[in-house]
């Protein structure tokens, strides 16, 4: 498939480093399983991965973390 973004890129299967922010916390995940552009880095997570992600997310801003690094976990 080729990237939306750049348009010549293929994607591939990887991992990548998703950051989030609101209001003052940023919230960093790594190792998120992606697809990913081999030309432009775009990153496309799917709708599951996507789920798990706002999740662990907005554990960190109940939590009123300023800055939380997590990694990501099946």
């Amino acid at each position: 498939m080729k990237c939306l973004i750049c348009k010549q890129g293929e994607i591939h299967p990887g991992t990548t480093t998703v950051a989030l922010t609101r209001g003052e916390t940023t919230v960093v995940i790594k190792n998120v399983p992606a697809d990913i552009c081999e030309n432009c880095g775009e990153y496309y997570l799917s709708e599951e991965i996507s789920g798990k992600i706002l999740v662990m997310a907005e554990e960190a801003v109940k939590l009123n973390h300023e800055v939380e690094v997590i990694q990501f976990a099946a």
